[in-house]
């Protein structure tokens, strides 16, 4: 695929064969952003595990401490009281099985996230063939089945994050936007880093991390040097 000419311009400013320490990484994220909008930066870190070992899969969620620049849309399935404090929690859509109906009939998708209780998920799961592709079926491991929905949507409120194991080994992340203050680009990143690897599964042996790159949205790679953290 060709690149265009701002990606090309951007590209020349990030030396492939290098990694480059934290802060100085954050900077070139910014200056090889190429996009008229505020863009995205995600992560990409590459783990040393056994995909294929169950074990050795990762999953899960955490509140960044400066948030992702972007709030979630949440759907909640629940009832009763669950529902009624998932409202007053700021959820944007709350209900029942006529939402599940919703979404199959109607091919309803106005939201980023669903939470639901552990009761409707038998519901749910009828249609785990529509939402599994999207990446939208709640899980435990993420915490977004949960006999307290109200608790998850504040998170996500404040900037929550989901993330799990590619079939190579990679967890893919938003960690912020352009704009964001370079202290709190990289606050973020020690926080989701940190995280993952107090998360390395017993099973695995020797190096768990084996690169980290980030990048903004439609801009160039850029690879960390593993010496920025502490492990």
């Amino acid at each position: 695929m060709k690149k265009g000419k701002k990606y090309v311009e951007a590209s020349k400013l990030v030396d492939k064969q290098k990694t480059y320490e934290l802060i100085e990484a954050i900077k070139l994220v910014k200056d090889t952003s190429i996009t008229k909008f505020d863009s995205t930066i995600e992560i990409a870190i590459n783990l040393n595990i056994d995909t294929k070992k169950s074990d050795q899969q990762m999953r899960g969620a955490l509140v960044l401490p400066n948030g992702i620049g972007k709030v979630k849309k949440t759907l909640v399935l629940a009832k009763g009281s669950a529902a009624l404090e998932a409202k007053k929690a700021g959820a944007d859509y709350v209900g029942e099985q006529e939402l599940i109906d919703k979404i199959v009939k109607e091919n309803w998708f106005d939201f980023d996230i669903i939470v639901s209780t552990p009761e409707m998920m038998p519901s749910l799961g009828k249609i785990g063939k529509i939402l599994g592709p999207k990446g939208l079926m709640p899980n435990p491991k993420s915490g977004t089945v949960t006999e307290t929905p109200s608790k998850v949507v504040e998170d996500i409120k404040k900037g929550m994050i989901e993330y799990r194991t590619d079939s190579f080994g990679n967890i893919h992340s938003v960690i912020g936007k352009v704009s964001f203050d370079s202290k709190k680009l990289e606050q973020n990143i020690i926080y989701l880093v940190n995280n993952i690897i107090k998360s390395k599964p017993t099973s695995v042996k020797g190096k768990f991390i084996k690169n980290i790159t980030i990048a903004s949205t439609m801009g160039p790679g850029i690879k960390l040097d593993l010496n920025s953290f502490d492990f």
